[in-house]
C-alpha cells in the first residue's frame, strides 16, 4: 500500500495496515516532526471537527488505544487531570460530547479556578507529547517492515500512481488534500503554540476567551509544556509570529504564574485541516486503481487517529477482497 502523508493520520493508517500483513510505503513531503501533527498540544478531544455518526466511535477507539499505550514510556502518552473553564461573563460551558468516556468528570469548584474564571469542568484525559509519539509511530512502522520515503509534494493522485504501483493509495495529506485531490471544502485554521521548560506543572488547563481566534491552553509533557494558542481560520502562514507568541505567553502566565520564569524552547505552527465532515471513504481512480481518503480531521487528528486507521484498514481489506 502507498500511504501519502507522514503525520499522525498517515503513520497510524500505515501501522494498522502493516499489522494486518500488508506491505506499506509512507510518502511524506515533510518529515513527521515538521507535520501539522508535530504542533499539536495534544489533549484528547474532538475539537474543530465536523460532526457525523462516526466521530464518537473513532474517538472512543482512540481513547482506549491511548490508555493501552500509556504503559509504554516511549509513546509520550499520559492520562492526567485538568480543567476546562470559561472567563467570567461568558456562558457556562456544558460538558462537551467529546468528554464521553473520560474519567472523573465533575463541575469545577470556582474557588479552585484561576482568577477571572468562575465556571468549568474537571476531568482526566490523555495528553500526548507529539514529538515522542511521532517517533514511536515511525519506529513501529519501520520495525514492522514499512518504508518511510520523503520527497517533493505530490501535485495529484495521478502523480502518486506514477511513483507507486500499489493497488490502493491511502490519502492522509491533511491540509495538503486541498491541492492534491483537489478539495476546496478544506479550510486551514492556523494554530500557533509556544513550548517551554515545564516549571513543575502536572495538570492541563483549557480556557475559553471572548476574543475570536484565541484560546488559552497549557499542556504539561514531563520536562516541557505546550502553551497555546490560536484558531485563525483561513490563515495558511506556517511562520511563527513573535507577537502572537508573546500574547500566548502573557495569557498563560495570567493563568499559571509559574510560567513567567520558564525558558522558551520553541514556537510551532500547524494548519488544522477543517472540513464540514471528515472524509474517510474509498473511491476508484480513472486508472482502475483505488484511493482511500482519510483527511479533514480539523483539530482532532490525534484524537481520531487510531479509530480512523482501523476504518482505513477495513476499507483496504474490502478493496483487496
Amino acid at each position: 500500500m502507498f500511504v501519502i502523508g507522514a503525520g499522525v493520520s498517515g503513520l497510524s493508517s500505515a501501522l494498522a495496515l502493516l499489522r494486518s500483513g500488508l506491505t506499506v510505503t509512507v510518502y511524506g513531503a515533510d518529515p513527521p516532526h515538521r507535520s501539522t501533527s508535530a504542533a499539536a498540544g495534544a489533549l484528547w478531544g474532538a475539537h474543530l471537527v465536523g460532526r457525523d455518526e462516526r466521530v464518537d466511535r473513532w474517538g472512543a477507539v482512540t481513547l482506549d488505544y491511548f490508555r493501552e499505550l500509556e504503559a509504554d514510556e516511549r509513546t509520550g502518552v499520559r492520562e492526567i487531570g485538568g480543567v476546562e473553564a470559561s472567563l467570567d461573563g461568558l456562558p457556562e460551558p456544558d460538558p462537551p460530547e467529546r468528554q464521553a468516556g473520560l474519567a472523573d468528570l465533575t463541575k469545577a469548584d470556582p474557588a479552585t479556578l484561576p482568577a477571572g474564571y468562575s465556571t468549568g469542568w474537571r476531568y482526566r484525559a490523555p495528553v500526548i507529547a507529539m514529538p515522542a509519539y511521532l517517533d514511536y509511530l515511525v519506529d513501529e512502522v519501520i520495525g514492522g517492515g514499512g518504508v518511510l520515503q520523503l520527497g517533493q509534494p505530490l501535485r495529484s493522485l495521478a502523480q502518486a500512481e506514477e511513483i507507486s504501483a500499489a493497488p490502493v493509495i491511502v490519502n492522509c495529506t491533511g491540509i495538503g488534500a486541498r491541492e492534491l485531490v483537489p478539495d476546496d471544502a478544506i479550510v486551514p485554521v492556523r494554530g500557533q503554540v509556544v513550548v517551554v521548560a515545564n516549571p513543575g506543572l502536572d495538570e492541563f488547563f483549557v480556557g475559553t476567551l471572548a476574543e475570536p481566534g484565541r484560546i488559552i491552553y497549557i499542556f504539561p509533557h514531563g520536562a516541557t509544556a505546550v502553551l497555546g494558542g490560536t484558531e485563525q481560520s483561513g490563515d495558511a502562514s506556517t511562520r511563527p509570529d513573535p507577537v502572537i507568541a508573546g500574547q500566548i505567553l502573557d495569557s498563560c502566565i495570567s493563568v499559571e504564574p509559574r510560567l513567567a520564569q520558564a525558558p522558551v524552547l520553541a514556537s510551532r505552527v500547524g494548519l488544522r485541516p477543517v472540513r464540514p465532515q471528515v472524509r474517510l471513504e474509498a473511491r476508484q481512480l480513472p486508472s482502475g486503481r483505488h484511493v482511500v481518503h482519510n483527511y479533514g480531521h480539523g483539530g482532532a487528528g490525534v484524537t481520531l487517529s487510531w479509530g480512523c486507521a482501523q476504518d482505513v484498514r477495513t476499507e483496504v481489506a474490502s478493496l483487496l477482497g
